[in-house]
């Protein structure tokens, strides 16, 4: 069992809970916080004080005071405005995190509902039951207000779940519930505000993005290395002390992993004399400032999830030792839209340093070997195509690195007159790590290929290892065959680090 603590969630116990059934659960510490929060709640809803949301409306309509005997029904018309989600149903994965993720902020106690509901969303993740999410409906300020909304209906007999067995079709919440043996709960004061007010949507897309861009970028550096050895290029601009002049730390591991897969290679050293060519093409000689400049990117963006993942995000936060109940902004996703635009511009650049090292492995100007790859170049294509898929790729990344956290519209009557477009940030993500999965995939196709024209001699230890992995997906171009599905399925192992060496 896990147990959350509203602390301690790191992001691969994230992922590792997002794609298995493992049984997560709530810590005492943490139940006592909760219950400490719920107590203040209980005192400030029973007592004529103004506490956003709880004795009044919500947004520009806070100026309005709810009556004692309609604060349940407050609660229940928020999540019924607010499913006004539209679009294609977030993934399973996508919607386990997000569970995870909203029960985890109302582990730390600040929120003030009760320790019901937050069993709750732990039993929909330990029993595999998943609200239907629309992937769009949040702005990303007052939370992911939408997604987060669809989440919670079904805690009250509400909305729908994904059907497991109908993959692309839902089930009425109510009756997934009786068929468990669960009843509705009846939320009571700032239990519906507290279950919709945070950054958790945001959030979820953009861990699961970045830890898939991080294996990606893993494989980019086998990629690059094998490209490198086709191209018969020089591993001397790799050397530690380059980068150690430099100092920068993605840069420093770059150059240190791809040493590390080229070591042994037997087709560096049938070219170490006599080769007329001082230096190589940018796409080779600096792979460890353009890869390393990802991993410095991906390293920020993992420090701001990090964060995120433990963080407090609703409104108004309960303080029981000061009995205070502040009404604030912890819901803006400005920090985590910004990470996650920069994220896809990171995405987006190595997809277009993987296109260039592809030109070179295809072009026979450029590589000495048959064109595109094929051992019969004018009566077969071989690989020409494949560039042309990655280049409608790389287009579609360039408009993806556009940053969304920049095109603040205001809503809800300007009450919310900055907003962060965290949602749209994070689908963005999403879709760029996806579309580099295939262009990283292309370039290992084609360096797979290029190899074979090396033979008998050997490339570096990390290189044939990943080449033999390859292998047992795609076998060598001979005549030409349809590369689509070999290119799908070496995209999704690239996805699962398939060619990363242990």
């Amino acid at each position: 069992m896990i147990e959350l603590d509203g602390r301690s969630l790191t992001l691969e116990e994230v992922e590792s809970i997002a794609r298995s059934g493992a049984v997560v659960g709530i810590s005492d510490t943490a139940l006592a916080a909760v219950e400490r929060s719920r107590a203040l709640v209980r005192e400030k809803a029973d007592s004529d004080e103004v506490v956003y949301g709880v004795t009044t409306g919500f947004g520009r309509l806070a100026d309005i005071r709810i009556p004692k005997d309609d604060q349940i029904a407050l609660q229940r018309n928020l999540l019924r405005s607010h499913a006004a989600g539209w679009g294609a149903h977030l993934a399973e994965a996508e919607v386990r995190t997000l569970l995870l993720l909203r029960a985890n902020a109302l582990a730390r106690g600040f929120s003030g509902v009760r320790a019901g509901v937050i069993r709750r969303l732990l039993e929909f993740l330990n029993l595999g039951l998943h609200p239907a999410v629309p992937e769009t409906g949040s702005v990303g300020a007052s939370g992911d207000l939408g997604p987060l909304a669809h989440m919670a209906l079904p805690i009250i007999g509400e909305g729908e779940f994904l059907d497991p067995g109908h993959p692309g079709t839902t089930r009425p919440a109510a009756a997934v519930l009786a068929e468990h043996g669960l009843d509705p709960i009846q939320l009571e004061a700032k239990e519906g505000l507290a279950l919709i007010n945070g950054t958790q949507a945001t959030t979820a897309l953009g861990i699961l993005a970045l830890l898939r861009a991080a294996r990606v970028l893993e494989t980019l550096e086998v990629a690059g290395a094998m490209s490198l050895e086709v191209l018969k290029g020089t591993p001397e601009a790799f050397r530690p002390e380059v980068h150690e002049a430099r100092g920068q730390a993605g840069q420093i591991e770059s150059a240190a992993r791809l040493m590390s897969l080229l070591a042994g290679s037997e087709i560096r050293e049938s070219h170490r004399h006599g080769d007329p060519r001082v230096q190589d093409a940018y796409c080779l000689r600096c792979m460890p400032q353009i890869h390393g400049a990802a991993r410095s990117t991906f390293a920020y963006v993992r420090d701001i999830l990090s964060r995120e993942a433990n963080a407090v995000t609703d409104n108004p936060l309960i303080f029981p030792e000061s009995g205070s109940v502040i009404s604030a902004g912890n819901f803006h996703a400005q920090v985590v839209s910004q990470a996650l635009d920069y994220l896809c511009i990171a995405i987006a650049d190595l997809a277009a340093v993987s296109e260039r090292r592809l030109e070179r492995l295809l072009n026979p100007d450029l590589s000495g070997l048959p064109a595109f790859l094929s051992p019969e170049p004018g009566l077969h294509s071989g690989f020409m195509i494949l560039q042309v898929t990655v280049v409608d790729l790389l287009a579609e990344l360039r408009v993806l690195s556009h940053p969304a956290s920049v095109d603040s519209v205001p809503t809800s009557a300007n009450q919310e007159d900055h907003v962060s477009m965290g949602l749209a940030s994070a689908r963005k993500a999403r879709r760029a790590v996806s579309l580099l999965e295939v262009v990283v995939a292309a370039e290992l196709i084609a360096g797979a290929q290029g190899m074979e024209f090396r033979r008998p001699l050997r490339g570096g230890i990390g290189v044939e290892s990943a080449h033999s992995a390859l292998r047992r997906l795609v076998e060598p171009l001979g005549e030409d065959r349809p590369p689509a599905p070999d290119l799908t399925a070496v995209a999704l192992a690239v996805s699962d680090g398939v060619f990363v060496p242990d």
